[in-house]
């Protein structure tokens, strides 16, 4: 396994899960940085989220956003991307990913946060371009490396 696969893997252990990330997004002049239970997989992390909201008018406009995620200190992970519109939660090219969504979110997401039959539910991919990790155990023994999802490198 190359470098960039193991680093892949590693971003899969650590959120492949139902994860808080801090979504950063722009209306042009502003900056707008806001919590979002997200899931990680194959360089990109996923969320539902309403079509209507500011966030993902934001993203309409202006796709390129920046998350951050983890635990200070111990794991993180900064990164940029591109955020993308999928459509509603309910059409057939997003049913094998919102199939593994309801089982990640399953301790929230039919307890009435979302409504698949709202028009305006969708599936958000944040397609990641690049990204820092750091996991620290203690000052000696850490793992920190910077991926480049667009060239599939990592230094």
């Amino acid at each position: 396994m190359n470098k960039y696969d193991e680093a892949l893997q590693t971003l899969t252990e650590k959120f492949g899960q139902d994860t808080f990330i801090s979504l950063a997004t722009t209306d042009g002049d502003r900056v707008f940085v806001r919590v979002v239970n997200a899931y990680y997989e194959n360089g990109a992390f996923y969320a539902v989220i309403s079509a209507a909201s500011n966030k993902m008018k934001q993203i309409a406009k202006y796709p390129h956003v920046a998350l951050s995620c983890g635990q200070l200190w111990a794991l993180y992970l900064n990164a940029h991307g591109v955020g993308e519109n999928l459509g509603h939660v309910l059409v057939e090219e997003n049913m094998v990913m919102m199939g593994q969504l309801r089982k990640v979110f399953s301790s929230w997401y039919s307890h009435g946060d979302v409504n698949e039959n709202d028009p305006n539910t969708c599936l958000l991919r944040i397609r990641l371009t690049d990204a820092t990790y750091y996991a620290y155990k203690n000052e000696s023994d850490g793992k920190d490396f910077k991926i480049d999802f667009v060239n599939r490198t990592v230094e």
